[in-house]
């Protein structure tokens, strides 16, 4: 979104500023001038989408012009920014049309909900009503943390959703390392925190992007600090999310306790991600009737087989009879690719996009978004046809 701002202050331009490139989408300043008559006398070449006005530097001759600012101006949200009680001020700018006033020193959080607002009336964003999936191992190896971000990018970059992973591991997460080269800045530990921050603009400035629509939530890279995060900071976490992203992605790891079990609680769907082997079987069964005490429905467990091969002495029936639940999908054994994906940091569909395992996430990617590849050429071809054309 463009802005402009009206103020002497200077630093309070830079604070704006500041807040601005942190949030999804970017709010950039495009000129400031000093006061209203300097604005009104200078009128921007480009028309802007807001206007913040910095009232407390409005002589009393000046209100006036809020109103004349305002049909200058006729598509632009107004957003006054006030000390005390400036009565005049106020009624001028209600006449004008501003819609939001905030008071100064300016409260980080206020500022992000109305630009939340903003956002929302101006039809650069919407509200989400995500939904959040979770991938969790039945045994270690099983190659969780590899689907949940590969996964993750397919659904971001084939489908265009807006995709969000966090990392609940609580020691050694990783997750960054599988689609990325950059450092997180702030992790789990870090926003539970300062769960007071919390708001989709704060959330944002916290992740890793791995493109414009897909960032990571860093895990907790001190396990000290894991005893500040409580089951409640999930709960805030999500809620944010979900408003904010179509899907959040959960990659829980093996051990669950009680913050993970907030997540997994949560949950819109459980992907239980598991080898065709018996001891991955066996831990399985386990997993599966801890999910079933706590209440979980049949409907929200879907297994994935990793690493699958057709033709062993285990089939997918006798998996599933023995864990009483469905395969919903399975991915194909392609370690070489797999592994050069995980060595370089690169997600695989941007390593080895004509892979087997590259095709088996774009169809699960389809799987969840209930796109059928027999109505059309699938995404995975359209994608990179176009890219090829």
């Amino acid at each position: 979104m463009k802005a402009l701002m009206i103020s002497r202050d200077a630093s309070l331009h830079d604070e704006i500023a500041a807040q601005g490139a942190a949030r999804m989408p970017v709010l950039r300043l495009l000129e400031r001038r000093s006061g209203l008559r300097d604005a009104v006398e200078r009128m921007l070449p480009e028309a802007p989408e807001l206007v913040i006005v910095d009232a407390s530097g409005i002589d009393a001759d000046e209100a006036d012009l809020l109103e004349r600012l305002a049909r200058q101006y006729p598509l632009a949200v107004l957003m006054l920014l006030t000390r005390g009680q400036q009565q005049d001020v106020l009624i001028r700018a209600m006449r004008a049309g501003m819609r939001e006033v905030l008071q100064l020193p300016l409260v980080h959080k206020a500022f992000h909900e109305a630009m939340d607002r903003v956002d929302i009336q101006a039809g650069v964003t919407q509200m989400r009503d995500g939904k959040v999936l979770a991938f969790i191992s039945c045994k270690g190896g099983s190659g969780a943390t590899f689907l949940s971000t590969n996964f993750s990018y397919a659904l971001a970059s084939l489908a265009g959703c807006k995709v969000l992973l966090i990392d609940l591991h609580g020691q050694f997460g990783d997750a960054t390392l599988y689609v990325s080269d950059q450092k997180p800045a702030m992790t789990l530990s870090d926003i539970c925190a300062q769960i007071a921050r919390m708001d989709g603009a704060f959330l944002a400035s916290c992740l890793v992007h791995v493109t414009p629509n897909f960032g990571v939530l860093a895990a907790a890279d001190d396990p000290a600090h894991k005893v500040d995060m409580q089951p409640e900071h999930m709960d805030r976490i999500l809620a944010v999310a979900r408003q904010h992203y179509d899907y959040i992605v959960l990659d829980v790891g093996r051990q669950i306790d009680a913050l993970s079990l907030r997540a997994l609680d949560n949950a819109d769907a459980i992907y239980p991600v598991l080898q065709l082997a018996l001891p991955d079987i066996r831990d399985g069964r386990r997993l599966l009737d801890i999910f079933r005490s706590l209440g979980y429905p049949g409907e929200r467990l879907r297994l994935i087989v990793n690493r699958y091969e057709k033709g062993g002495r285990l089939r997918l029936a006798d998996l599933e009879q023995a864990l009483g639940a469905e395969v919903v999908h399975t991915v194909p054994n392609d370690y070489i690719a797999a592994t050069d994906s995980v060595n370089q940091g690169i997600p695989l569909l941007q390593l080895s996009r004509t892979s087997a395992v590259a095709r088996s996430l774009t169809e699960l990617v389809e799987l969840v978004t209930a796109r059928r590849v027999m109505e059309s050429r699938g995404l995975f071809d359209r994608l990179f046809s176009r890219s090829e054309a």
